[in-house]
């Protein structure tokens, strides 16, 4: 079965891309850049403790990690606290730089939302970059159908028949990996949902070995993402800032209403890249932090219209303003 998606995943696509490859190719003799193109690549790994994955073999995380800014990060503001500490709050204020009171999504009903007003951050690129080429695949389907907006391409491959988290994550990074060959984005996120199953289903703990196992297995599966990038024929032209996050961390089985519980409001944020300082940030650091973050680095200034809650950190030019 994964066999079958993946080649469906793959042929999907070579038919949407074969122009860009066809471009990508007739200008790889033009000569290299002065100035490195700033390229960002946001990873999600929903459900996974910090505690676990530094414990976890995890070499090609513990590598972004040792070359940038590991931040320990909090999953609710100081001003807003109401919502559930679940996957549809937790990525829509990942990816959207707002707090729950602004983009609306309380849980995983994400279908009720304030997001045409509090875009996915593709968006924000692109009111000051349209031509910005944004890249999401996902396995987790609110994502692709009600967070991700402005990507001019958006897979959930969990559709194409995957029975299993497990094996759409493997899925994931394949197309990623061929989408970096071939394309050339601006803004790339990938995430992986399997952790968080095997979090519901065995324990999120880093004594539960099934857990600390499956962020082993998604490490290498990050590993074939991170190869991608460093094997673009371009790649010495480009700088890519490398992002890793979660949406929230767990205790026993689960993760909802978690409000008060320091094991499920702890997560984490790596910045990593030759953009990236090195060692940990002294202020505090929130989920929505990312946003801002990517877009720094992008050179896209932030609007104040935007009413972003978030900041850039672990950059080594950029700094902002705590968050509230």
């Amino acid at each position: 079965m994964l066999k079958s998606c993946l080649v469906v995943a793959l042929v999907l696509v070579g038919l949407c891309f074969a122009a860009k490859l066809n471009a990508a190719e007739s200008g790889s003799e033009a000569p290299a850049k002065t100035t490195p193109v700033k390229k960002v690549l946001i990873i999600g790994l929903d459900g996974t403790r910090l505690d676990t994955l530094l414990l976890a073999d995890a070499p090609r995380l513990h590598q972004l990690i040792a070359d940038g800014t590991l931040a320990e990060t909090r999953i609710l503001g100081t001003r807003y606290r109401k919502n559930d500490t679940i996957s549809g709050p937790g990525w829509s204020s990942n990816l959207t730089g707002v707090w729950a009171d602004k983009h609306g999504v309380q849980d995983n009903n994400v279908a009720v939302n304030r997001l045409k007003e509090y875009p996915h951050f593709f968006q924000r690129l692109k009111e000051t970059r349209p031509d910005a080429y944004t890249i999401s695949i996902a396995d987790w389907h609110p994502i692709p159908e009600f967070i991700v907006s402005g990507a001019d391409f958006n897979l959930n491959t969990k559709q194409y028949g995957s029975k299993t988290y497990d094996e759409a994550d493997r899925v994931t990074a394949a197309v990623a990996s061929r989408l970096l060959a071939v394309t050339d984005p601006t803004a790339m996120f990938v995430y992986f949902g399997n952790i968080d199953h095997t979090g519901h289903t065995f324990g999120f703990h880093p004594t539960v070995p099934q857990y600390k196992a499956e962020i082993e297995k998604v490490d290498k599966l990050v590993g074939e993402v991170l190869d991608a990038v460093k094997n673009r024929q371009t790649y010495k032209d480009e700088d890519w800032l490398v992002l890793v996050t979660t949406d929230h961390g767990g205790k026993g089985k689960g993760h909802s209403n978690g409000q008060q519980v320091p094991e499920i409001l702890t997560g984490f944020l790596i910045v990593s890249g030759p953009a990236a300082e090195k060692g940990r940030p002294a202020d505090p650091v929130f989920i929505v932090d990312l946003v801002p973050t990517a877009l720094a680095h992008l050179g896209v200034p932030i609007k104040p219209e935007w009413k972003l809650d978030g900041h850039a950190v672990g950059l080594k030019e950029l700094k902002g303003t705590p968050a509230e």
